[in-house]
């Protein structure tokens, strides 16, 4: 008898595949960016399945909620001429074909070691019937065990994120500061201007 559990795996691995693939097979890339956030959403239910909702939640909030979204503004606020860009397309598919290959060896010789797997599947049972929750479990690795690596990588991403401003920093001449107090004492009759047109007589307009 198939288990509902079984059954559910099997229709959100089916349709992250189906939209994996899609991702590099949709010419428009709009609609690669939308299969990539399928793709996302289904692999999202696959980590809710192993109980680990954390990893879940963490998929659908980052990847679709900022990454996904800002390649899809964009790809639709940049000018990019995409026929162009198909063209010599063909000449690269052998190089892609032998990447792809290589990496599909590489995932049945992971799968295919039964020691490697039956050792995830007992760190996975222990995890799962502790009695602390997956997202609990997690903090206290991270916060305890990896707790240098984590400032580590907090301080790096604080130096690209100064690094990306300073290099698109414009600096002007004479640029245009805010100034709050003159905006505090400000008053309508400084912001408003009443001008009284008179009115012209017909004659006048012809």
């Amino acid at each position: 008898m198939i288990l509902p559990s079984t059954i559910i795996f099997y229709m959100l691995a089916g349709v992250s595949v189906a939209s994996a693939f899609m991702v590099i097979a949709s010419r428009n890339p709009i609609y690669s960016i939308f299969f990539l956030i399928l793709t996302f959403v289904q692999a999202a239910g696959l980590f809710i399945l192993l109980h680990a909702e954390f990893l879940a939640l963490l998929l659908v909030v980052v990847y679709v909620g900022a990454v996904a979204v800002l390649f899809l503004f964009v790809v639709m606020m940049l000018d990019i001429d995409f026929s162009t860009l198909r063209e010599g397309v063909l000449q690269y598919m052998p190089i892609g074909a032998t990447v792809g290959v290589i990496l599909l060896c590489e995932l049945i010789f992971v799968f295919a070691s039964s020691s490697e797997w039956a050792g995830a599947n007992k760190i996975a049972t222990s995890i799962t019937t502790s009695d602390i929750t997956n997202t609990e479990a997690i903090g206290r690795v991270l916060y305890t065990d990896y707790i240098y690596y984590f400032q580590l990588a907090g301080v790096i991403l604080l130096v690209a994120m100064i690094g990306a401003i300073v290099l698109t920093l414009v600096e002007y001449d004479n640029p245009r500061r805010q100034n709050i107090a003159a905006q505090n004492a400000r008053r309508p009759e400084d912001a408003i201007e009443l001008i009284d047109i008179k009115p012209q007589d017909k004659e006048d307009t012809l």
